[in-house]
């Protein structure tokens, strides 16, 4: 469960483990669970059923990624758990804990840790615990699909900027299901995009002029801002094709 990614914001996925549990609006189309869950029947969603672990072979394509890095003087992105949430609270306390051996090992990688679970990660990257401690090239981002969201997440998230110091944070507002005001305490990166139609689940429409009002507020904020896809993947009007990125140290 890893590949060069079609995302078009990463340059690779990887997939630690495949499951989780639909926690957010977002989450009502998700496209982990159409394709692991109701296409290939690999696993099940939801609270209580058992998350599945990628097998060694998986996991060492993180370091030959990294090897390529080296070589070549970059810095890959890695959007991690695309088919899962890192910061799951059902997810094994020690499958994290070597998830983040191995992104320390990976010095090269830059490592996109999406989750929207934003209120886990300092207890779930916290030594007292006896939890691995957030590596140095780590972003955190927080799943964030429409403003009650964002006036919930946006501390959290900023919270965990100051505490951890990751590399960058983002916002992914994906599906956008609605304008979002943007403040001071925004992400670094904001992405966004439209939703696709999964199995049943049809696709919930995004007035486009949100995504403008996220464009201008970026401007305006000093933030990266990513225009991923329109809803459904409709062509994506000249003046929001804009695909910045954050900068990296």
């Amino acid at each position: 469960m890893a590949e060069n990614s079609k995302i078009e914001w990463t340059d690779h996925t990887f997939n630690p483990w495949i499951g989780c549990t639909k926690v957010s609006p977002a989450c009502d189309g998700c496209y982990a669970e159409n394709l692991m869950a109701n296409r290939y029947g690999r696993v099940q969603w939801g609270a209580g059923e058992d998350r599945q672990r990628t097998g060694k072979a998986n996991w060492r394509k993180p370091i030959a990624w990294d090897k390529d890095a080296a070589a070549t003087n970059s810095r890959p992105f890695v959007f991690c758990a695309s088919l899962a949430d890192v910061f799951d609270n059902e997810v094994d306390e020690m499958w994290r804990y070597d998830l983040m051996n191995l992104i320390e090992a990976t010095p090269n990688l830059v490592w996109l840790l999406l989750t929207k679970r934003i209120g886990n990660v300092l207890k779930m990257t916290d030594p007292a615990r006896g939890n691995r401690m957030l590596p140095r090239n780590a972003a955190i981002g927080a799943t964030i699909a429409n403003q009650a969201e964002y006036d919930r997440d946006r501390m959290k998230l900023r919270e965990v900027k100051e505490a951890l110091q990751p590399l960058f944070t983002f916002g992914s507002h994906e599906p956008l299901l609605g304008r979002i005001i943007l403040d001071k305490y925004a992400p670094d990166w904001i992405i966004t995009g439209g939703e696709t139609d999964q199995g049943p689940h049809k696709a919930r429409p995004t007035d486009p002029d949100d995504f403008r009002y996220l464009r201008d507020q970026s401007r305006e904020l000093g933030r990266a801002f990513f225009m991923k896809q329109m809803t459904r993947k409709a062509p994506i009007p000249a003046d929001l094709l804009i695909r910045e990125w954050p900068e990296v140290a």
